[in-house]
């Protein structure tokens, strides 16, 4: 598998939602989307890492695979809204960084 960039990246969701996905869902119902799948990927992390113990049909979830479909609906959302995923990632790195770069590191508790 090769390397995508996250440009490339919502270019290939955009493309597969207009070819196979006949249109996007309204923002609404992907904000729901995401919400639903970000609860799929806590309940596998709580199950794994934390104290509460699979049930039998959680046992073959795969938290990769629910992730990727977080970053799907998150591309459909930046996608139909007009974001460039790219561009705000770099402005917020560099937020981040800007108002944090001693904030870590000062910390005594990590």
């Amino acid at each position: 598998m090769t390397n995508i960039s996250i440009r490339e990246a919502q270019e290939k969701v955009d493309h597969w939602i207009k070819t196979y996905g006949v249109r996007y869902f309204n923002e609404l119902t992907n904000m729901a989307i995401l919400t639903e799948e970000v609860g799929e990927v806590a309940r596998i992390i709580s199950r794994t890492y934390g104290e509460q113990s699979f049930k039998e049909s959680d046992k073959n979830r795969d938290l990769g695979d629910e992730l990727a479909d977080v970053l799907w609906v998150v591309f459909c959302l930046a996608n139909q809204t007009g974001i460039d995923l790219t561009e705000a990632f770099e402005k917020n790195l560099q937020k981040k960084t800007t108002r944090d770069k001693e904030r870590h590191i000062n910390n005594n508790k990590l």
